[in-house]
């Protein structure tokens, strides 16, 4: 293929077990597939292909990922990392300012990524069926987001930060062992789904009432 191949590489499901060469060669394209490929290391060439707007690793067999990722300034659509072995991020990921929608559902974390709580331009963030025990402060400071997946990780309580999430409009937190939440989360104005479904652990503070009555839909 030559460089002035479509911006967009579908090699969904093609048994590859590695990324061809060639593919590294594709300065030009903006969405790149190669889900569910038996990947099991990704090459550090993935930073040449500087005008990537929407990566999809899932389905792999992924346990780390190269520094070069954070060399892809353009990527701001979608980065999926979903179904993978990860227990971990390069801090370059951090470089990733303009990202909009990151998966990281289906691996290995214990602790969120530190870094991920600078990606200033998230809109959506997933993270459901990890093994996290805890968010850090920093979660506060996605102050676009909108929506955040949490569905069964470890969590017992999430951070008063939490409150800063002024956009915030889904929040799920099914099957988590929650003990308590902060009284900040119920006073954010954009709420409109709080899922608590599969979390028997929880009394409901009388102060989530306020939710409910301005429209915002708790499942239990």
């Amino acid at each position: 293929m030559s460089n002035s191949a479509a911006p967009t590489l579908n090699l969904w499901k093609k048994h590859l077990g590695s990324v061809p060469e060639f593919v590294w060669e594709q300065t030009q394209l903006e969405t790149l597939i190669l889900a569910d490929n038996n990947l099991s290391e990704l090459s550090s060439k993935i930073g040449n292909l500087k005008k990537l707007r929407t990566l999809d690793l899932g389905h792999n067999q992924l346990t780390n990922l190269p520094s070069t990722l954070g060399d892809i300034a353009a990527l701001t659509d979608f980065l999926y990392l979903h179904d993978n072995c990860l227990t971990s991020l390069p801090d370059s990921v951090a470089n990733l300012k303009k990202l909009r929608y990151l998966n990281l559902s289906e691996n290995a974390f214990t602790h969120l990524p530190h870094h991920v709580a600078q990606l200033a331009g998230l809109l959506e963030l997933r993270a459901t069926d990890n093994a996290l025990t805890e968010l850090p402060d920093a979660i506060g400071n996605l102050s676009k987001l909108r929506e955040l997946h949490l569905r069964n990780n470890h969590l017992t309580t999430l951070p008063a930060s939490i409150g800063h999430l002024q956009e915030l409009r889904q929040l799920d937190l099914r099957g988590n062992p929650l003990k308590t939440l902060p009284e900040a989360l119920a006073n954010l104005p954009k709420l409109e789904k709080l899922d608590l479904r599969w979390v028997t652990t929880l009394h409901l503070p009388a102060s989530f009432k306020n939710l409910e009555a301005r429209g915002c839909l708790i499942y239990l």
